[in-house]
């Protein structure tokens, strides 16, 4: 791997704590018995336990130098005059957890030139209900000033300036319009500045929302940074919103105040190693002066070491110290940079106190480098280094298991820039080779980036041709007694395509697989993709796709077209089958199926069509994806006349309104009718109009034991959100139709994505995922003698 970052994590996991293993911890606080008093100190316990020590160090000598910059705030009499809400705090200094701010630029009213006007994308900060706060924009003489209240919020502090439509504001004191160009123009030339909205602080068991102070404001005025990462971001803009608006370097992205924090957070980092290593020689640790990177396991090594981990606690600070950061206004607490793998633009952002006990606080990052240490298992050292996947030679004869860059998904090196400038500043003298360029390397990295390459085509045709070589140098050097595995979590962006649907990036990728000579013998779906996001992005996987990738036989035979696709009718469905028996995320399920599609495909020398031209892999991905289509509505055999008709009235209409003579008509070949349906309680009927109901729309009162599988579906759906316990009482009652519900919800699943409805596909999804716990929840509930005629899933 080319990226410092990813080497360096590598080398953190693999490489350094096993090289420490079984060492007690060098901080004179437990070594003179004030400390834990663990009598043994297995594993990496001792290097955690310095993590923790020099962590609290770093954190209280940064708060001596700097912690003027993050004052408290105090509530007095006036404020609770204003606000009764606030009567328990009044003479009480509250740690503040955030600052809320809003971007400002000029009006564009000539009457107002020169003022500075906010940019928010809403005016909210609790909207929890019964405890809504928000901010007021008071606009007075043509000026204004932020006042937060409590209480039931107007409708226009819901949408705050943004308008409904792309990056559009109406400017609070004028009423004109702001369009995209304009703001974009106002940034380029240094005018884009910001407000100060209102101040969270750590209240009794909660949090409170308190107006902004002109002290607090100057707070931030007074930060004075010493350093900033000047290095240019790409004008990517699929990965990075803020260069067009005027922020150009890493250092944009960050406030004078964060920017203070950071570099006094990350020279700490290097102040801590001296004190470190005095205190390990103290300890009683080899004096040897072999660094760190050179193998050393003395104290030089050791404060090396627990650097490392500092530094990473640093990093992950940076995360929740950017400009970029945003507040959730229902769980009440600050979202990070990185909620996705991109940059985007946040109007109204949040800036955290890194000296707090809450959200975005240092102390999160060093605990959490702690519990990595503690939890992690031991073996022997390992070696992480930086090469080069096209030319590598150090893994020969090696058992080989790798994750590939995705096609153009995700901008690896350009992203990781972010976090590489300030682990530089605190690790360039521990690793010079690492830390050596000013940014990550980008030149080489197998990434298919239209701007890097100029054009699409081109970066197509560099990913290709570097992933074969890459591909090409595994097949030749890796163990030939055991399987290549390729992890591949890709979403496929998928494309119309003769009979189905393709995809670039696995097209790409696995031509580079095929010509290296490899043939793909199975597919694990392993779930390895953190799931939190995907109640808001049903386009994020859950799992990777382990492709289990050997060399194909020399004598492999040819097949036709037809001998291809009947292979594939006689061995998908049982893999598929298979999958969701073990519970694959319905989000996954296309991805996984190329697997055992392409194990059929690559079976074969070369498969050819009527024309005897060979089938390219773009052609065999369509035909993987009209099989799986075409498996799917087999299922459907399974389900009631009632359900049959709610799933194709579905596919047409989703819940929206549809003629009454065209649903009647549906509803006559599948054997049912809608007066039916409507006593059934799936579907209302209006005039001449008929449409199925929501989930949150069916009726409280219905019996499991009599209803279509389309209703238990979607009774599920809606019980989920009550917990799973809620919904294995109903899977209980369901029995042996459990099995057909679940199948159901992969369907609807495949045809919300197919008909690009996200937030109509995120319940199935989340039924699917959440089915073991259901079904473990339901089989304790049953009744032994029942629970061994029907196991619900």
């Amino acid at each position: 791997d080319l990226n410092p970052v990813a080497v360096l994590i590598n080398k953190a996991m693999i490489e350094i704590p096993p090289r420490f293993a079984g060492e007690p911890p060098v901080n004179p606080e437990t070594r003179e018995g004030k400390g834990s008093t663990d009598a043994v100190w297995k594993g990496t316990a001792g290097l955690a336990e310095d993590v923790r020590y020099y962590g609290k160090w770093m954190r209280d000598e940064a708060e001596k130098r700097i912690g003027h910059l993050y004052p408290k705030i105090e509530v007095t009499a006036k404020m609770a005059r204003e606000r009764p809400d606030l009567k328990q705090y009044v003479g009480r200094k509250l740690t503040v957890i955030a600052w809320l701010w809003a971007r400002t630029v000029n009006s564009p009213s000539p009457a107002f030139r020169g003022f500075d006007v906010p940019l928010t994308s809403t005016f909210m900060l609790s909207t929890k209900k019964g405890k809504e706060v928000y901010v007021d924009p008071v606009v007075e003489k043509g000026s204004y000033r932020f006042m937060v209240k409590a209480g039931t919020p107007p409708v226009a502090a819901q949408q705050g300036t943004k308008l409904a439509r792309g990056s559009n504001f109406r400017c609070l004191v004028s009423g004109a319009i702001m369009d995209p160009d304009y703001i974009r123009s106002e940034g380029q030339a240094g005018r884009m500045s910001a407000k100060l909205m209102a101040i969270v602080a750590e209240g009794d068991g909660g949090r409170v929302y308190l107006s902004p102070t002109p002290d607090h404001e100057e707070a931030l005025r007074k930060a004075n940074p010493s350093w900033k990462p000047e290095t240019a971001m790409p004008d990517d803009r699929r990965w990075f919103s803020p260069p067009p608006y005027g922020m150009t370097t890493w250092a944009d992205l960050f406030t004078d105040r964060q920017l203070v924090a950071l570099t006094t957070f990350s020279d700490l980092v290097t102040e801590g190693r001296e004190r470190i290593h005095n205190d390990a020689v103290a300890a009683g640790m080899s004096v040897e002066g072999k660094p760190l990177r050179d193998g050393g396991a003395g104290a030089m090594a050791y404060a090396e070491a627990v650097g490392c981990f500092l530094a990473f606690a640093v990093d992950k600070g940076a995360n929740y110290w950017s400009s970029i950061c945003a507040w959730h206004t229902s769980a009440e607490k600050l979202v990070s940079t990185f909620s996705r793998q991109a940059i985007p633009m946040v109007w109204d952002f949040t800036e955290a106190n890194p000296f707090s006990d809450s959200s975005g606080n240092l102390q999160l990052g060093i605990e959490q480098a702690a519990k990595m240490l503690q939890r992690l298992g031991i073996g022997t050292v390992g070696s992480s280094m930086q090469a080069d996947a096209t030319s590598l030679t150090a893994i020969s004869s090696k058992v080989v298991s790798t994750d590939p860059p995705y096609y153009d998904n995700i901008g690896y090196a350009d992203l990781s820039d972010f976090f590489y400038v300030w682990l530089r500043r605190s690790l360039r003298s521990v690793f010079p080779d690492l830390f050596a360029t000013l940014a990550v390397p980008k030149s080489e990295e197998l990434v298919a980036s239209p701007y890097r390459h100029g054009g699409r085509e081109k970066a197509e045709a560099f990913f290709l041709d570097g992933m074969t070589q890459a591909m090409q140098r595994l097949a030749e050097q890796a163990h030939l007694g055991f399987p290549v595995t390729i992890y591949y979590a890709f979403k496929q962006s998928e494309k119309k395509h003769g009979e189905g649907m393709a995809s670039s990036g696995w097209e790409t990728f696995l031509n580079a697989v095929i010509r290296a000579g490899f043939g793909i013998s199975g597919t694990w779906p392993v779930r390895t993709e953190y799931t939190g996001n995907l109640k808001g992005s049903v386009n994020a996987l859950a799992s990777s796709i382990v492709l289990v990738c050997r060399q194909r036989v020399a004598d492999a035979s040819i097949a036709t077209r037809r001998e291809f696709i009947d292979a594939l009718k006689a061995e998908l469905p049982k893999a598929l089958r298979q999958m969701q028996q073990g519970n694959i995320a319905p989000v996954d399920l296309a991805q996984a199926a190329i697997g055992p599609g392409m194990a059929v495909f690559t079976r074969y020398s070369q498969v050819l069509d009527a024309a005897g031209e060979t089938l390219l892999v773009r052609e065999a991905l369509s035909l993987i994806n009209q099989t799986l289509d075409e498996v799917l509505t087999e299922q459907e055999g399974d389900f009631d006349a009632d359900t049959r008709w709610a799933l194709a009235w579905f596919e047409q209409s989703g819940f929206a309104d549809g003629e009454y003579g065209t649903a009647e008509t549906l509803s006559k070949a599948k054997n049912t009718s809608v007066s039916r349906m409507v006593d059934a309680g799936i579907v209302h009927s209006g005039t001449g109009s008929v449409r199925l109901l929501r989930p949150h729309e069916l009726s409280d009162a219905w019996d499991p034991e009599q209803a279509t599988v389309w209703e238990s579906v979607h009774q599920l759906v809606r019980i989920l959100d009550e917990g799973e316990v809620t919904a294995a009482e109903v899977v209980a009652k369901l029995g042996g139709d459990a099995e057909a519900a679940r199948e159901l919800a992969y369907r609807l699943y495949h045809i919300c994505d197919q008909k690009k409805r996200p937030q109509e596909a995120l319940g199935y999804n989340a039924l699917v995922l959440s089915w073991p716990e259901i079904a473990r929840l339901a089989q304790q509930s049953i009744p032994p003698i029942q629970a061994s005629m029907d196991l619900p899933g």
